[in-house]
């Protein structure tokens, strides 16, 4: 095996731990919600708006962390993530207020994530890889960190059953510092090299000026606003929800690490997908399965069946959205600035994260039950599926006279 091909590999499989890591983490909080908010006696709406401004300050720095990673590489944004995602972490167990749980799990564990996750690692891995190959490397990126959620989820809930819920802060603040080991192999990531000449004639104003002005990058940030909410009130409060309706603890955890088995598969096949086929309409079928597979799950009278069966079908299609969303911002604007403008699109997927996570808290203190939110987030989704109808993703006019 080649140099060069040895040291792809080594990306790959270091991008891979490092998100499975990051992700597997922050997917366990939803089991932080009884015993953080009994040991409080807080309801459910204060630990929920601090992992909700947790989503916020993930959106609201992901757009620094990329182009930090944009303009000196991954590395660093790696570095100063996995200290903040650690920090937060050690914050949170120590608590004996809601500011703390707000900076901690909120503010500190958001930054850290934004460092750490899919918007500074699968744009280094996209300038590492071929065109033809990134599609597949941006599905691998984002099936490892369900793979991560399959293996933490349910680490993290007998921790919480034996050691307590500060003991498992603790030692998921130490694991976050295994990141930093990881970073190793994105010292040679640079955009540079994958970039053509046109586009490193660009700065990252002028690109921030042509996205904005492109109407078909307004339309994919509404798709991934809407799937921020999706994904994220599942994953806070689908614990919370089976619990009201008499399902013990154990079901959601089957139900949570059946959605990061299934989520695998999905992003693998959408990844690989997305590089024959077109991405928006790839996009359009996953939020349109998304909005039935809701409905019927609100439908259909609630058993441990239909929860794994819902549970399965919402993993194929969990994070399957990821790559083929990522790789049109690629597709339209071109690596230089990928890891600024995926963050600006991310953010808004946050800005989702946000509505969603506090929006299951409120309405469940104002009517005692989540169903709201629930239909909301069908209707929602079969919007999405219709918008990204009208998505021209082609290059934009500069790349297209390029390559003319």
């Amino acid at each position: 095996m080649s140099k060069p091909v040895k040291l792809l590999s080594l990306v790959v499989v270091c991008a891979c731990t490092l998100l499975a890591i990051n992700f597997g983490m922050r997917a366990s909080f939803g089991f932080f919600m009884t015993p953080i908010s009994n040991e409080f006696g807080y309801g459910r709406e204060i630990f929920a708006f601090s992992l909700a401004l947790q989503n916020l300050c993930w959106g609201l720095f992901q757009p620094i962390s990329g182009a930090i990673a944009d303009r000196y590489g991954a590395v660093k944004s790696i570095y100063m993530g996995s200290i903040a995602y650690g920090l937060g972490l050690y914050v949170t167990a120590t608590a004996d207020s809601f500011w703390d749980l707000h900076i901690g799990a909120g503010i500190l564990v958001g930054m850290g994530i934004a460092g750490t996750g899919m918007g500074v690692v699968l744009p280094a891995l996209a300038r590492m890889v071929s065109e033809e190959k990134r599609g597949l490397a941006l599905g691998l990126g984002t099936a490892a960190a369900s793979f991560g959620q399959l293996l933490v989820i349910p680490v993290a809930q007998e921790f919480i059953a034996a050691y307590g819920w500060q003991i498992t802060l603790m030692i998921l603040a130490g694991g976050s510092m295994c990141m930093l080991l990881l970073s190793g192999p994105f010292h040679n990531d640079s955009q540079r090299a994958a970039a053509s000449s046109l586009e490193q004639d660009q700065s990252l104003s002028e690109a921030l000026k042509e996205a904005g002005a492109h109407v078909h990058y307004w339309l994919l940030i509404a798709g991934f606003f809407v799937c921020g909410f999706q994904l994220a009130f599942i994953t806070v409060h689908m614990p919370a929800y089976l619990s009201d309706n008499g399902f013990e603890a154990s079901v959601a955890v089957v139900s949570l690490s059946l959605i990061g088995l299934f989520n695998i598969f999905g992003c693998l096949l959408f990844g690989s997908l997305s590089g024959k086929y077109s991405k928006k309409n790839l996009l359009g079928l996953i939020y349109l399965l998304r909005a039935v597979a809701i409905a019927a799950f609100m439908i259909i009278p609630m058993s441990t069946n239909s929860i794994y069966l819902f549970s399965i079908v919402t993993g194929f299609l969990w994070l399957a959205t990821v790559p083929p969303t990522s790789g049109i911002v690629a597709q339209m604007f071109g690596l230089k600035h990928m890891g600024s403008l995926y963050g600006i699109v991310f953010l808004n997927h946050q800005l989702g994260s946000f509505l969603g996570v506090w929006l299951g808290g409120y309405f469940y203190d104002t009517t005692g039950n989540y169903d709201n939110v629930w239909w909301a987030a069908a209707a929602i989704a079969l919007v999405t599926a219709a918008i990204h109808i009208f998505i021209d993703e082609r290059p934009v006019s500069r790349l297209r006279m390029a390559t003319a």
